[in-house]
C-alpha cells in the first residue's frame, strides 16, 4: 500500500474534527502529503436577471468556505493543503478530488447520530464505500477528543477468499509504511448450542481458521511481527469485544468479492465489523487474486 497523499474530508462539526484528527494522525506516521478538502454544493447558475441572485449565493459560498478551512488549518496546521470543490454529494465530490489529487486514501469521521466510540455511516461514508478508488478510512464518534499519539498496531480482518492474499499483501505494507506489528483475526460466529453436530461442525470452522491464519502470515514475518488471533462469539460485535485493543489500533477490511476491481465495495462481513469497532477501520479497494 502507498500512501504518499492523505486527503480529508472536513466539516465544521465534531465528527469532522474526528476525521481530520485520523488523517493528521496518519499522513505524520506515513511521512505523507495532506490536503484537506470541503466539497460545495454546485454553483448555481440561473438565467437572466437572477445572476444578481448567483453572485450573491457564490459570495456565500465562498465565505463558508473560508471559515470552514479556516477551523481545519488550526487543528491541521500551515503544512497541509486546503481546497474546495463542488458536489451534488459529498461522498461522490470526495472521490472525483481524490482522483484529481492523486490521494492513496480518504478519511472521513462519522455520521451523527451514532454512538460514542462507533462508527456509524451516513450518505458521504455511503458513496464512498461503494465507489471510491482508493482505500477509505473511518473515525470512530470521539475520536478526535483524545487520538492516540500514534498507531501501535494494525489488524487485518482475515476472511478466506479471491482477494485475501492480496489484502495481506496490502496491510503488510501498510505495517511496514507505519512501522508498527500486523494482526490477522478470523472471525468465527457461533450459535453456543450444544448440539453434537453443531460441536462438531464449529470444530471444523476454528481448525480452517487457524489454518487459514497460520498459512496467510507464512512470508511476511521476515518483514514485520505478525500475529495471528481466532475470534469467536455469537455475533461480530460479540467477537470484536472479545479481543484485545490497543489504543493506538487500526483495522483494515477488504472489499466485497462482489464488487467492481480497484473499487471499494462495502460487503456485509466488513459492514458488520464497522458498525461493531471501537478503532478507526479502513476498507481496501478491491484487488484481483486467485481464484
Amino acid at each position: 500500500m502507498k500512501i504518499d497523499k492523505v486527503l480529508n474530508g472536513f466539516i465544521p462539526e465534531s465528527r469532522g474534527r474526528d476525521g481530520l484528527a485520523l488523517a493528521v494522525l496518519l499522513a505524520r506516521q506515513a511521512r505523507a502529503a495532506l490536503s484537506v478538502a470541503v466539497v460545495q454544493p454546485p454553483r448555481w447558475q440561473p438565467p437572466g436577471p437572477a445572476r444578481a441572485d448567483e453572485s450573491a449565493w457564490l459570495a456565500y459560498l465562498r465565505e463558508q468556505a473560508g471559515a470552514t478551512l479556516d477551523q481545519a488549518r488550526e487543528l491541521a496546521g500551515p503544512e497541509a493543503e486546503y481546497i474546495v470543490g463542488f458536489h451534488k454529494g459529498s461522498g461522490r465530490g470526495l472521490v472525483e478530488m481524490a482522483r484529481k489529487q492523486d490521494a492513496d486514501v480518504v478519511v472521513i469521521g462519522s455520521a451523527p447520530g451514532g454512538a460514542r466510540g462507533r462508527i456509524g455511516l451516513g450518505s458521504t461514508a455511503d458513496q464512498l464505500l461503494h465507489s471510491s478508488s482508493v482505500p477509505v478510512l473511518l473515525a470512530p464518534r470521539g475520536y478526535g477528543d483524545a487520538p492516540p499519539p500514534e498507531f501501535e498496531r494494525l489488524t487485518l480482518a482475515y476472511r478466506r477468499g479471491p482477494s485475501a492474499d492480496e489484502a495481506v499483501k496490502e496491510a503488510a505494507r501498510a505495517a511496514v509504511l507505519l512501522d508498527v506489528p500486523l494482526r490477522l483475526v478470523t472471525l468465527v460466529v457461533s450459535s453456543g448450542r450444544k448440539a453434537k453436530i453443531e460441536r462438531e461442525m464449529l470444530e471444523n470452522l476454528r481448525e480452517r481458521a487457524t489454518a487459514d491464519l497460520k498459512a496467510a502470515a507464512r512470508g511476511q514475518r521476515r518483514r514485520i511481527q505478525v500475529e495471528v488471533e481466532m475470534l469467536e462469539g455469537a455475533s461480530v460485535k460479540h467477537g470484536l469485544d472479545s479481543c484485545e485493543w490497543l489504543p493506538g489500533e487500526l483495522i483494515i477490511c477488504a472489499s466485497s468479492n462482489t464488487g467492481p476491481l480497484r473499487r471499494v465495495f462495502l460487503g456485509d462481513t466488513s459492514l458488520k465489523i464497522v458498525k461493531a469497532a471501537q478503532r478507526p477501520v479502513m476498507i481496501l479497494t478491491r484487488q484481483p487474486g486467485k481464484q
